[in-house]
């Protein structure tokens, strides 16, 4: 009895701690991708160095763009037009909510790398930054890199 009330428990615990892990994409109002860590962690990682403290940090993750990608989100030449108004909506556990402009996320438009974080500097983030993050190394101010992100958005500016 006491061996099925300890897996229970561990399953429960292990069920909530994937379900907090997964990440919702958003792509048009109608199609809606949950993502999990090992959907995430399957992308093509990517590391970056960041200075904006005392020590400098490293971050692992995967371009923004891929996440967006494996959402069925569309770049390159079909991003223009009408698409040029489209933006991200990026969505934090703490309410937090930023914007980022499709062609910033599109190699074709920029090079700014954007990246969605889930080692620092080696280790998964911690409850108060994770699981996932992002990271834009080359802004000046880290006001847009939101921490315990869940919800990726793509809206379109009226």
């Amino acid at each position: 009895m006491k061996r099925v009330l300890l897996f229970l428990f561990v399953w429960v615990l292990w069920t909530g701690l994937v379900e907090c892990q997964e990440l919702t994409v958003q792509a048009n109002p109608q199609t809606k991708t949950v993502l999990t860590r090992a959907d995430i962690e399957a992308l093509p990682h990517v590391t970056v160095a960041a200075d904006k403290s005392a020590e400098p940090v490293s971050y692992e993750g995967v371009a923004l763009r891929s996440v967006l990608e494996k959402a069925g989100v569309q770049f390159g030449e079909s991003l223009r037009g009408k698409r040029m108004a489209s933006y991200l909506l990026v969505e934090a556990d703490d309410n937090c909510r930023v914007v980022i402009a499709l062609p910033e996320i599109d190699p074709a438009f920029s090079d700014k790398q954007i990246l969605l974080a889930f080692l620092r500097n080696g280790k998964p983030l911690d409850d108060k930054e994770g699981p996932y993050r992002i990271v834009i190394p080359d802004e000046k101010r880290m006001a847009r890199w939101v921490r315990q992100v869940k919800d990726l958005k793509i809206q379109e500016a009226p």
